[in-house]
């Protein structure tokens, strides 16, 4: 499916806006990601549309089950299925939510695992500037913000930690994170 009908899908089945940035903001991650892992294995083993595309659809379902988070991820995954999207697309949104213990099983299992709580984090960082804009926050301030466990409470640490089975320090992937949402901060409305 082209990026633009999955983001009208995203659109229709989502009417919070800031849910809607979310999405927007772990697919510029997850392609970012993509795009590094390939750098550094030398090759196109990672497949960057691929990739993108599950973080534009890995919330979907939320405004369905907001209600009742043991469902989240697990509707998305069966929407996506239904769909025609990949096996391995539809078990990385499920396995996003660790209420299910579904198990990591690839690298984009791990990377949306990742990928979906540092963008809370990042946000937040920004939100708490003064100009609450993305292009305000460098790699220091979300890194201590990061050690500060009050701070972003919903952004799980350990989740973000992932980052390591990819082969990231913390530090790089806080970089690689958000120099890509700075990439569409007009698109966040950040």
């Amino acid at each position: 499916m082209e990026r633009q009908k999955m983001l009208d899908l995203i659109r229709e089945k989502i009417n919070n806006r800031n849910l809607v940035s979310h999405c927007l903001a772990v697919e510029a991650i997850m392609r970012a990601l993509a795009a590094e892992l390939n750098h550094r294995a030398g090759s196109k083993k990672f497949d960057e549309e691929k990739w993108a595309a599950t973080g534009l659809l890995h919330d979907i379902d939320y405004a369905q089950t907001a209600d009742d988070p043991g469902r989240h991820s697990l509707v998305a995954g069966d929407l996506l299925k239904e769909m025609g999207f990949d096996g391995d697309i539809v078990h990385a949104v499920k396995a996003h939510n660790q209420v299910h213990g579904i198990p990591l099983e690839s690298k984009l299992d791990t990377a949306l695992y990742a990928a979906d709580p540092v963008s809370g984090l990042i946000v937040a960082a920004a939100l708490v500037r003064p100009e609450k804009k993305l292009k305000s926050v460098d790699k220091g301030s979300v890194l201590k913000r990061f050690r500060e466990r009050a701070f972003a409470r919903g952004a799980d640490r350990q989740q973000i930690m992932a980052c390591e089975e990819l082969g990231l320090t913390l530090e790089e992937f806080i970089e690689l994170s958000l120099a890509a949402m700075q990439g569409v901060d007009r698109q966040l409305g950040l």
